[in-house]
């Protein structure tokens, strides 16, 4: 079994309690500025300007996903009601279902740095094309609509489809062979959901269908390209297998201190606002931009064994 820590589902100590307000007024606040940004997105008249709220829309959403992933935590609010209902909200805007995202995630922790998520790094026997188009796709974007396909697609197959074909992406198929039982028709009940969400949206702020498009292809690849790169050449560990990067202030906040990935790692179970004081005054930590730019010099063979998931026997 994985130790309760380090799958985040203890709760934080009492000298770091979860921001039930500040998280609540983001929450609110993030959710009502994105449906301002979609309907304005499809409302204004020049193309440049789709684009520019789509740019906004972008870093509102990645606000959104901090959100999103404290909730998967547990530690966007301390009742386990209230949290699962706020990251049910901020699942509808990514749009992922809150029960997939927790699942999953989870299965990041456990799997980190493990051969099934090493896509910066390769074998000799791997086929270097497909490292790198999967690679590369990652960085230009192409994981995002992964999200919401696979989501549909895990509602809509039964059981033993389910595991057929999943079982081909091994990247992400450990990921999504994790829902079982009663979670799996949550996961089909928050899919509907989401469905009729967006169905109102369009009917109710009147959404053009290609300018809302364009704001989430901006979100696509601005969430995509930097979903690695607090693992990216990092070494193969499950729980040190993370960087603290250095970012300046705005972005340290849209992110909510994602950016100190390396803490959350070791301690899953801290709330974001306390994630930079658990790093020493004298921490050296690699610069966000330059760690993003060097990810696009392409995969690395890879010199280090396979770490054990996490609870894994010997």
């Amino acid at each position: 079994m994985v130790s309760s820590s380090h799958s985040g589902l203890t709760p934080p100590p009492v000298d770091m309690p979860v921001p039930n307000g500040l998280n609540l007024a983001l929450s609110l606040c993030v959710f009502s500025a994105a449906l301002g940004l979609l309907w304005l997105g499809s409302h204004v008249e020049s193309h440049w300007a789709v684009v520019g709220v789509g740019m906004l829309f972008s870093y509102l959403l990645l606000t959104n996903y901090a959100l999103l992933h404290e909730a998967s935590h547990g530690n966007l609010q301390s009742d386990p009601r209230r949290n699962y209902t706020l990251g049910l909200l901020a699942g509808l805007l990514f749009p992922m279902p809150f029960t997939l995202m927790r699942s999953t995630h989870q299965g990041h922790h456990v799997h980190n740095r493990t051969d099934v998520e090493m896509f910066d790094l390769y074998y000799p026997h791997d086929n270097r094309f497909i490292k790198y188009v999967r690679w590369y796709g990652i960085l230009l974007g192409f994981f995002w609509p992964l999200v919401p396909l696979g989501a549909v697609l895990f509602s809509v197959f039964p059981a033993a489809w389910r595991a057929r074909v999943f079982d081909r992406f091994k990247p992400t198929g450990y990921l999504l062979n994790g829902v079982q039982n009663a979670a799996v028709w949550l996961v089909r009940a928050e899919t509907l959901l989401i469905s009729a969400f967006f169905l109102l949206l369009f009917w109710l702020l009147e959404l053009r269908w290609q300018n809302t498009l364009v704001l989430y292809l901006c979100f696509a690849f601005n969430w995509s390209t930097r979903q690695y790169i607090g693992h990216a050449f990092t070494k193969r560990d499950v729980i040190e297998g993370a960087w603290n990067l250095r970012h300046n202030r705005l972005m340290s906040f849209v992110l909510l201190h994602g950016e100190h990935d390396l803490n959350h790692h070791r301690h899953p179970e801290i709330p974001w606002r306390y994630l930079p004081n658990l790093s020493p005054a004298n921490e050296e930590r690699p610069n966000y931009l330059l760690q993003y730019w060097r990810q696009w010099l392409g995969p690395r063979p890879n010199t280090e064994p396979e770490p054990k998931p996490l609870g894994a026997t010997t």
